[in-house]
């Protein structure tokens, strides 16, 4: 970016900060200081959830959040691996963790506004996300590419984190001796889940090993703990043969139409249609799409779906960050775009700032009236 454009904006967001202070809309910020911001609490110690984290918008915020994730999720893992520990002088990480009570104090910084001030990151933040072009207002495309890229880090640092745990030699690498499933999976007994569950077996470390040396680095890693972001081919095979094996009711080793009409087209609906609603749709009115659909991905005309034959559909089945990184630019869009022009200018995402800042909201306050789709 040119100085005369730094310029300008630096320009621009003086006079907007002078507006905003003496409009009736500074009254209506006002008001909504009593919210406090509050760090998540979602945090789970369960990979077998299925709930999609929330993409953080504001870098600051996540790096806060990460830290205090990371003590709590250090301090889980020990209580269910190494339980020996909790008395000893010392854990692992401990010299590079901060303490518990180094949180103690995060949401007040967040509400101190000499401190953390949600005006002052918003105009600081957008000419990070106005770049493609630089042209003084922030699209859906700006907006997503700037939600994946936080994404992309949140994920990353997971990664490392469970890499630095399952590395167990400290090469760099995790071999598939040195993997160690979840409690969830060691713990669990297959039958309960209605077939026999497998992302952690040797054939998904094969996908996941793009160079067949039997051994994960830390962006096969990431590939194997988030298979649906990956670009590896063997990896989206893999996973489209896990659909059919889950799917595959008959054990006949294909999905035929019944099987693919209960499942898999909800999925594939759900992904067109972002605002579908079940209980708008009869399994009549439902029958024929489904059927066009399941007749183009049906190649070789046999009536059954292989596990090749499902690969145009994968990215619906296991949707990639993109696809939430989109879906929450979009609701952003939505709710802060007053002139409805399809984007955002500096002064709409100021004069909306708790859009972008309310997933951080306390959810206890009676008074909250925001929403929060994205926590």
């Amino acid at each position: 970016m040119g100085k005369a454009s730094v310029i300008i904006y630096i320009t621009v967001a003086v006079l907007l900060l002078l507006l905003i202070s003496h409009s009736p809309s500074s009254n209506k910020a006002k008001s909504h200081n009593h919210r406090r911001l509050k760090l998540r609490s979602n945090f789970t110690f369960d990979p077998h959830s299925h709930q999609h984290e929330r993409i953080p918008f504001d870098p600051l915020v996540a790096k806060i959040e990460r830290r205090r994730e990371d003590k709590e999720w250090e301090k889980q893992y020990i209580d269910t691996h190494h339980p020996e520990l909790i008395h000893e002088n010392h854990a692992p990480g401990e010299e590079s963790q901060p303490e518990w009570e180094d949180f103690m104090d995060a949401e007040d910084y967040l509400n101190d506004e000499d401190k953390f001030n949600v005006t002052d990151r918003l105009v600081l933040l957008f000419p990070k996300i106005d770049v493609d072009p630089s042209d003084g207002f922030v699209s859906e495309h700006e907006l997503t590419e700037w939600n994946l890229e936080q994404s992309r880090k949140e994920v990353l640092h997971r990664t490392q984190r469970d890499m630095e745990v399952h590395d167990k030699n400290h090469d760099g690498f995790v071999s598939f001796d040195e993997y160690e499933p979840p409690s969830w999976v060691r713990n669990s007994d297959n039958s309960s889940f209605g077939y026999d569950m497998g992302w952690w077996k040797e054939d998904h470390f094969n996908a996941s090993d793009i160079d067949g040396d039997g051994l994960l680095n830390i962006t096969e890693f990431n590939d194997f703990l988030h298979p649906a972001d990956t670009s590896n081919p063997k990896l989206l095979h893999w996973l489209c043969k896990e659909e059919i094996r889950e799917r595959d009711s008959d054990k006949d080793g294909k999905v035929n139409f019944k099987e693919f009409f209960h499942g898999l087209f909800d999925l594939v609906r759900n992904y067109d249609e972002e605002s579908h609603d079940t209980s708008h749709h009869s399994e009549d009115s439902q029958d024929s799409p489904a059927r066009k659909l399941f007749a183009e991905l049906d190649k070789d005309g046999d009536g059954y779906l292989s596990d090749t034959e499902l690969l145009p559909i994968i990215g619906k089945l296991h949707p990639s960050e993109r696809y939430y990184a989109k879906q929450q630019a979009d609701y952003i869009i939505q709710q802060a775009d007053a002139d409805k022009d399809g984007r955002l200018t500096l002064k709409e995402m100021i004069d909306s700032p708790y859009v972008f800042y309310s997933a951080i909201f306390n959810e206890d306050d009676e008074d909250y009236e925001y929403h929060d789709e994205f926590r």
